[in-house]
């Protein structure tokens, strides 16, 4: 029976490549491996992220090849049952519902489009989308602006192996020969007449400009840096609780040399609260073991609880003990045994909660972090929260105005004014500020805002130390420029070479070293991501840049107004929404807003939508900054109905085969093999007529 059968069949099933891609054997493979995939591709997500799963499963060239694959196996599987009957129907249509949902997959992979826009409340609409893709761009002298793959997730270049890019319109040949996930960017300006690259207009023709250096003896800290005067960009050095500025001109004689104290100036909280009133207290509290006398504190609810908290050293391996000083009492809490617990303080309303710990404490791009786990400058943040009356308004019992301290490891006095100098509010500038001026000849003179100190201004001379107040900091300032142009110089930070923090390096941008060789020169220069770099080739300079991947849609996205809901009675975020305007180059527009989980399509219509040949955009992120600000996410994805389609067609096939009695029947005959005896035929007959799927 079985050779009579393998006769009526067609030739073309009898093909021996037809025979290989029917056959059973094979679909085991291929769903063994794509099981493996995708045990493979979970692992990697879950250690590392989406990119390197995408990178090296969901998204590589083989994936793609291993479900060209399996559809085509499927395909022949279901050919192979030709003449079809009426037993076969649950089986067809499971096969066609997965090659259904195979095929749009690979259209959306190819065609769809993913990605999301920065928009900004006023500014006119744009149509540059960023891809979740690194690429490098160069503006060549043709002036077409060419994009090169730049994912550098594995196997990166080096200058022994670097990334042939081809060559460029010029004749130039441009290369990738280095990769550093870090790089840090240093202001190197060069005097006007010596060129240099304008970082805008306004940065042009040159502007004033000096070298400073300050540092700590006690921190063993050393931060340095070039300013230019009445620039945005780099007029500004921020040490986090601290800013120095550069202006052109001279320090302006101010009879104000303390608080504003005139009646149109607003009553902070603490003052605004009656003087014998008992209310809820909040105040965050930095501690620096080196610097006993210059806790920083901010006082979140209500005014300042007057407590004075030193940071023991470190003893025997522990991370030290707190000192806290309290309506007279002391205590001591260990900060190992309780960091980010909250307990009571002895004999006090209050609780603390030590929030954070360094032990090698740095201001790293004006954020608190630690470059060691050695205890070389430890510090620590504590919260106090409790019930009382705010120290700025409490009155001493003994009618000293001060308040004696119980232990001399304590130290001093504090007065009854108390609490540490209060950080600056969010939008409020930092009181201890140092605003630097250049005149015309040459002379700097400045004006100082210290916490500890008041205000003070003056002179200052090359090379001769400044105290700032701000602890043991000193300034110096050891160059200047009467007239300089911003030039930057980029650094690479190798794992293996820094001693940055992790957190501080977290946020610096990776970069890509470029080599352009001309005429027998090699020109090479770092390019940091989102920054534009200028080669000099000949006839005309070539521009590089390096960055996300960005896509041009044939629509654009204006933001019309971006909301915030706010929890009741809090200033947590309960949620946010955009609205906003599409534009088409045919002038039409359509106006919509999305939010969390409720996105808004263009084009509108029905149709559109079920064959995904819309744009769905959603709400991605925010900017609690500015609230004039919103980050959406465009999806388009053509295989979307057909993706759908195959998985309904799935569960009717499995439904039909399972359930409906007339599509249960085994199906007859034998699997296409080559005619064997029939003894052999006979012997392998319960193997062969096992159901397929």
């Amino acid at each position: 029976m079985a050779n009579s059968r393998s006769t009526e069949q067609p030739a073309w099933q009898r093909n021996p490549v037809f025979e290989f891609f029917a056959s059973l054997k094979l679909a085991v493979v291929l769903l063994a491996v794509m099981i493996v995939a995708a045990i493979a591709g979970t692992i990697y997500e879950s250690s590392f992220d989406a990119k390197v799963a995408r990178a090296y499963v969901y998204g590589a060239p083989w994936f793609n090849i291993w479900l060209v694959l399996l559809g085509a196996n499927l395909a022949c599987s279901a050919l192979s049952r030709w003449p079809w009957r009426k037993h076969h129907t649950a089986f067809l249509i499971t096969h066609l519902g997965i090659i259904t949902l195979l095929f749009g997959s690979l259209i959306g992979r190819i065609w769809g489009i993913e990605g999301t826009i920065t928009l900004f409340k006023g500014e006119p609409p744009t149509n540059r989308l960023l891809v979740n893709e690194r690429q490098l761009r160069v503006h060549d002298i043709d002036g077409m602006v060419k994009g090169y793959p730049a994912e550098f997730l594995h196997h990166p270049p080096s200058p022994q192996h670097p990334r042939d890019l081809g060559l460029l319109a010029s004749g130039a040949r441009l290369q990738i020969v280095d990769y550093a996930p870090a790089i840090e960017g240093k202001l190197n300006p060069k005097p006007a007449s010596d060129g240099g690259a304008p970082a805008s207009a306004e940065a042009s023709p040159g502007r004033p400009a000096l070298h400073f250096n300050i540092a700590t003896a006690m921190m063993n800290q050393h931060l340095d840096g070039w300013l230019l005067a009445d620039d945005s960009q780099h007029g500004n050095f921020s040490m986090g609780l601290a800013n120095i500025e550069l202006k052109r001109g001279a320090v302006s004689v101010s009879s104000s040399n303390g608080r504003d104290d005139s009646p149109s100036r607003p009553l902070s909280e603490s003052e605004a609260i009656p003087k014998d009133q008992a209310v809820e207290l909040e105040e965050s509290i930095f501690a620096f073991s080196k610097a006993p006398d210059e806790q920083i504190g901010h006082v979140a609810k209500g005014g300042s609880t007057g407590a004075k908290v030193r940071l023991l050293p470190p003893t025997n391996g522990n991370k030290g003990e707190l000192a806290i000083l309290l309506d007279g009492k002391e205590s001591r809490i260990d900060v190992g045994a309780n960091l980010g617990r909250e307990i009571g303080i002895d004999d006090t309303l209050f609780t603390l909660k030590i929030r954070d710990y360094w032990p090698d404490f740095r201001i790293e791009n004006g954020k608190p972090s630690s470059i060691s786990d050695q205890p070389n400058n430890p510090a620590v943040l504590v919260t106090i929260r409790g019930r009382g009356v705010p120290a700025a308004a409490s009155p001493d019992a003994h009618g000293t105005g001060k308040f004696a301290t119980a232990n001399p490891s304590i130290g001093g006095q504090m007065n009854a004014t108390g609490g540490p100098p209060a950080m600056p509010v969010p939008g409020e500038e930092t009181p201890n500020h140092l605003t630097l001026f250049i005149a015309d000849d040459g002379t700097i003179t400045y004006e100082l805002a210290s916490r500890k100190n008041g205000k003070s201004s003056g002179k200052i001379e090359l090379n001769k130390p400044l105290p700032t107040g701000w602890a043991d900091w000193q300034l110096i300032v050891d160059q200047t420029m009467p007239s300089a142009l911003p030039h930057m110089d980029f650094i690479p930070i190798k794992s293996e070479q820094t001693t940055m923090s992790s957190s501080a390096a977290a946020d610096l941008p990776d970069g890509v070293r470029v080599r352009v060789q001309q005429n027998g020169e090699t020109f090479e220069q770092w390019a940091p991501a989102g920054w534009q770099i200028a080669i000099p080739t000949s006839p005309d300079a070539t521009l590089v840049a390096y960055g996300w991947k960005t896509i041009s849609l044939p629509i654009g996205l204006e933001l019309l107004d971006f909301q915030v809901k706010r929890n009741e009675g809090s200033d947590s975020p309960a949620g946010f929404k955009s609205t906003l305007r599409v534009v088409t180059p045919d002038g039409e527009t359509a106006t919509g807003a999305c939010w969390m989980n409720n996105p808004f399509s263009f084009p509108g219509a029905w149709w559109r939508t079920w064959t995904g040949l819309t744009y769905k955009i959603s709400q991605a992120s925010w900017n609690p900054d500015n609230l004039g600000q919103s980050t959406v996410q465009i999806l388009r994805d053509p295989g979307w109905l057909l993706k759908w389609i195959g998985s309904l067609l799935v569960v009717i096939g499995v439904f039909m085969m399972f359930y409906l009695r007339p599509y249960r029947k085994q199906t007859e005959g034998e699997p296409i093999t080559p005619s064997v005896p029939n003894e052999e035929v006979k012997r392998e007959a319960p193997l062969v007529s096992a159901p397929v799927l």
